[in-house]
């Protein structure tokens, strides 16, 4: 079965973006950004992997991503309503409508959807791209997290998980750290 996984930033105090959706405060280094882009570059939007020398590599973990409304947005200032157009792209939200064939809106329950997702037999993961809230009503669901943790402090912002208080065990099974200081955790659910 397919697992969902939560690849995320987040900073030393748990925010994975500031109060107005910021994350440009994060230290990525050239060596980070090479992983990066070398281990999964299918992470990055489609108009960032033109600009990086990515447009057209394969996919490599990833072939579904589900996001929340917060997530999506900021798309449409590139402009684009196809973010990530080398995915199968949802987007979660009870009020959003999206006139592009490439993004499928869920107005219904995001642990159905994720379940259905996670029933296909496609050989590679959902990657939940965000956002807090998103990952906070998916927590049943998410089968392992991969976090990006920057050596930053935030202060405040959009908080890793939100939602109702839910102690859930992940048990880290890798960890590599980078020149900026940044380390990558791989958790699964314990």
């Amino acid at each position: 079965m397919r697992k969902l996984v939560y690849y995320i930033g987040v900073s030393l105090d748990g925010y994975i973006a500031g109060p107005g959706a910021e994350f440009d405060f994060y230290p990525v280094s050239a060596e980070m950004a090479d992983w990066i882009n070398t281990r999964y570059p299918e992470t990055l939007p489609t108009h960032v992997r033109r600009l990086v020398g990515l447009e057209g590599v394969p996919n490599k973990v990833f072939d579904t991503l589900v996001m929340g409304r917060g997530t999506f947005e900021p798309a449409l200032e590139v402009p684009t309503t196809s973010p990530y157009s080398h995915l199968r792209q949802y987007v979660v939200s009870s009020t959003l409508t999206i006139d592009d064939p490439a993004v499928h809106v869920e107005k219904g329950d995001p642990i159905e959807l994720v379940r259905r997702l996670k029933a296909e037999d496609t050989g590679m993961d959902i990657y939940l791209c965000g956002g807090g809230k998103l990952a906070g009503s998916l927590l049943p669901e998410i089968d392992e997290i991969i976090l990006k943790r920057y050596p930053v402090v935030a202060g405040a912002g959009i908080s890793m998980f939100a939602g109702r208080f839910s102690p859930t065990l992940f048990t880290p099974t890798r960890r590599e750290s980078f020149d900026n200081g940044a380390q990558v955790t791989w958790l699964t659910r314990a």
